[in-house]
């Protein structure tokens, strides 16, 4: 009898064994096969850029207080109209050589007529407006422009002037060295961008469509080339946005019969809705790793050093792992799922009076794949409470937007188009978590990718709609070579 026994625990010893064997035979071989997905970096295209004078230029276009208001009639728009008169005196060859079309009063399209009109033409964004400014903290005025320590300071060196002047500057550049365009190029530039891009964006993509035309490829901003972002990649990563997240807020609110405070019901309005909001944040929506989130470690994951390449790898076993490591940080957290964030709770004006109504606000950003409908209900799934009423705000709402392909001609000419110019860099797609004014543009091109050529490391995030921000002359100077080496490259 104790033999037996014995024979049955090494046999079972045995056949644990064999599974253990089998399991990191599997491991390795799918962690082989997990390969590379970079596209070739080539040889590296360089420019005879002037730093000094695109740096100048650039300066004088901070200068101008293009600051976006929610309220349109507070708008200054003398800031806007010097900016565009700079910008003409400050690219003679563009304005000499393109058709400049000025859509409700200050957007402004710009055409480059390509010498074969049977190719879908490409578009080209950036937007003429700026966040306001909170004065306190710059170490050189918000709006001076100043040129120092190897930057330009200022509101919208980044956000976006940077990417306009970057624009024309490449495009004065290619025509001065007798560039001419196969494909048509377009540029639009909004000045609304910042609030909606209704006025701005909204209206250009109106015309375009009354035009019936439809684009190649389209690249706004969006992503950036960011640097110790992703655990195990040493090497600088180009975050190519393939889709934006959606954007709800919703409103909850209970009523109530009111009265003093000294005899308050069991559950005021305000314990209503704070019971409410606190149901959903303790269940989130699911995570989803699919789409752009899929395809961001699909791109970085054969570029992690051991053991994140292995991990990731093996999604099929390690996934719970790595999706509760993601969710346990705030921004990869936001990338596999609509984000839920209550921002806003009104009760009573007085603090012995009982609230008649109680309104809470909650912001989603909503993944590709569900909708604002979709957010809604499960909204009022999860609260489950007939005294809240649930309905989005009167400021509006937008749907995810479609998801632009990683295997289009476009999509791997613009990665061709990054590598050539910043060699060092990976390429990865990635979920934008904000609106651009790309929007605007959905129906009227398939392939639409938003990234910014610049350099940001570490907290120098912190200066897009922040404090102090700027740009390295260096980085703003590789972004005119990304631009003018991506309008020849879609002209071949």
């Amino acid at each position: 009898m104790a033999k037996k026994k014995m024979k049955k625990w090494v046999i079972a010893v045995l056949a644990i064994v064999a599974i253990l064997v089998v399991l990191v035979a599997v491991i390795a071989i799918k962690t082989a096969m997990f390969t590379s997905k970079q596209v070739a970096a080539g040889k590296q295209v360089t420019f005879a850029i002037d730093a000094d004078k695109a740096a100048e230029r650039l300066s004088g276009a901070i200068k101008f207080k293009t600051i976006s208001n929610i309220d349109y009639d507070k708008f200054d728009y003398s800031q806007f109209k010097g900016l565009q008169e700079y910008i003409e005196k400050s690219f003679p060859l563009v304005h000499a050589t393109l058709e400049k079309k000025v859509i409700n009063n200050y957007a402004l399209l710009y055409t480059w007529k390509g010498s074969d009109p049977s190719l879908k033409p490409i578009l080209l964004l950036g937007h003429q407006d700026v966040v306001p400014v909170a004065p306190e903290g710059w170490k050189h005025e918000p709006f001076s422009g100043d040129i120092a320590d190897g930057y330009v300071w200022g509101r919208g060196t980044l956000d976006d002037k940077g990417c306009v002047l970057n624009i024309m500057e490449a495009a004065e550049y290619l025509i001065k060295d007798g560039f001419k365009p196969t494909r048509s190029i377009y540029f639009a530039f909004g000045f609304d961008e910042e609030i909606d891009g209704m006025q701005g964006a909204g209206k250009i993509g109106e015309y375009l469509k009354a035009q019936n035309l439809q684009f190649e490829f389209a690249v706004d901003e969006g992503m950036l080339i960011t640097k110790g972002a992703v655990p195990g990649v040493k090497q600088p990563a180009a975050l190519i946005g393939i889709a934006q997240k959606g954007y709800l807020s919703l409103e909850l609110i209970a009523d109530s019969t009111g009265g003093h405070s000294s005899m308050p019901p069991k559950q005021t309005a305000v314990g209503v809705l704070a019971a409410a909001v606190d149901k959903l944040e303790m269940n989130p929506f699911p995570i989803r790793m699919t789409g752009p989130a899929a395809g961001f470690f699909e791109y970085l994951g054969p570029e992690m050093a051991f053991p994140y390449n292995m991990l990731f790898a093996n999604m099929w076993l390690f996934g719970p792992v790595i999706e509760g490591q993601l969710a346990a940080s705030n921004a990869t957290n936001a990338l596999i799922r609509t984000s839920t964030a209550p921002t806003m709770f009104q009760g009573s004006n007085k603090d012995n009076v009982l609230p008649a109504k109680a309104v809470a606000v909650v912001n989603f950003r909503i993944l590709p794949g569900e909708s604002v409908r979709s957010t809604q209900d499960r909204v009022t799934q999860v609260i489950n409470d007939p005294r809240v009423k649930v309905q989005p705000i009167a400021s509006g709402s937008s749907e995810p937007s479609p998801v632009s392909p990683t295997d289009a001609w476009s999509y791997k000419t613009l990665s061709k188009t990054i590598r050539e110019v910043m060699p060092d860099v990976l390429i990865a797609p990635m979920l934008v978590m904000a609106g651009t004014d790309c929007g605007h543009y959905e129906a009227l091109c398939p392939n639409i990718y938003r990234f910014l050529p610049q350099r940001l490391y570490g907290d120098d995030i912190d200066m897009l709609h922040g404090t102090n921000e700027k740009i390295a002359i260096s980085s703003y100077v590789e972004g005119i070579s990304y631009y003018a080496q991506l309008m020849k490259n879609f002209s071949q």
